[in-house]
């Protein structure tokens, strides 16, 4: 057994950072909301006790507002990850396959300039651009293909929009880096077998793919759905998602205790619906696998 003093000054301590970070930047923090959660608000100057606990606060988490708060924030992130699946599969494909080596380099600068830049100044460049004033409404207008001005500022479609505006470099990376990483080798294989442009990218280049699928996915959906910024910047009252009411009741309400039972909910939510993700992308796999294989009987096929 190698002692204590050897696996924390010793060859171990080389991933301190990365353990450190855990530990200190999501376990620490989780297990204090989560403790938090089983506390309540003494009065109105103190925002959680935790002397007595129980589960009273989740049964106060799970009211009609929250709940549909809750499904609404469920559909905004669901359907923001898939646009930005949609938009981000050709565009990683063109810079990984189309865009020489050479030039590669300054398409993906472009697309992390702006990732770059503050957060909350970027959901503010569209608050200005879907205003009824805005460019975007002026300009519909001028090309004559509406009469009226467009007001879509403060709803879940103005969310929507900002959504994968701010998310979509998060899909773009790692799409970009499944694609790169399988090579050419095979895809020029299935031209020589006869396979055009689309079999080739549905049969080859996307089950390779795959890995930077599902991890796009990840990291486009997970901080999703708990993002308040763009919901608070361009849906206000009308496009409200539910980490607007975690942060309101840590902030404004000083109720951390029901803010603690409703950030757990809506953990444990994420979960489950990521769980569902894999298991029907699991099915989805065995399915495929098996309608594509060749039955063998008598030793031929």
């Amino acid at each position: 057994m190698i002692p204590l003093r050897n696996r924390i000054f010793g060859p171990a301590a080389l991933s301190f950072p990365t353990w450190a970070y855990v530990i200190f930047f999501f376990v620490i923090p989780v297990a204090m909301v989560f403790f938090f959660s089983f506390g309540y608000k003494p009065d109105i100057y103190t925002a959680v006790a935790t002397d007595e606990l129980s589960f009273d606060r989740f049964p106060e988490a799970l009211n009609p507002a929250f709940v549909s708060t809750f499904f609404a924030t469920l559909r905004i992130s669901l359907l923001g990850t898939f646009i930005c699946l949609l938009i981000a599969l050709p565009f990683a494909y063109w810079i990984a396959v189309k865009i020489s080596p050479a030039r590669r380099s300054l398409a993906l600068a472009l697309v992390m300039v702006p990732f770059w830049t503050n957060f909350l100044v970027r959901t503010l460049g569209w608050q200005i651009i879907l205003s009824p004033t805005g460019f975007f409404s002026e300009g519909l207008m001028a090309l004559g293909l509406t009469q009226e001005r467009i007001d879509i500022l403060y709803t879940h479609t103005a969310v929507q929009i900002g959504v994968v505006y701010n998310y979509l470099p998060l899909m773009i990376l790692p799409l970009f880096v499944a694609i790169d990483r399988s090579g050419t080798k095979l895809r020029e294989a299935s031209y020589d077998l006869g396979a055009n442009k689309v079999k080739t990218f549905f049969k080859v280049t996307l089950p390779m793919a795959m890995p930077g699928v599902i991890s796009g996915c990840l990291l486009v959906f997970i901080p999703l759905n708990g993002d308040y910024i763009t919901a608070t910047v361009l849906g206000g009252a009308s496009g409200s998602m539910i980490g607007q009411l975690i942060a309101e009741q840590f902030n404004s309400a000083q109720n951390w205790a029901l803010g603690s039972a409703m950030a757990v909910v809506l953990i444990a939510s994420t979960v489950v619906v990521v769980g569902l993700g894999f298991a029907l992308l699991k099915i989805g796999q065995l399915i495929a696998a098996k309608a594509n294989s060749i039955p063998i009987s008598n030793g031929r096929a």
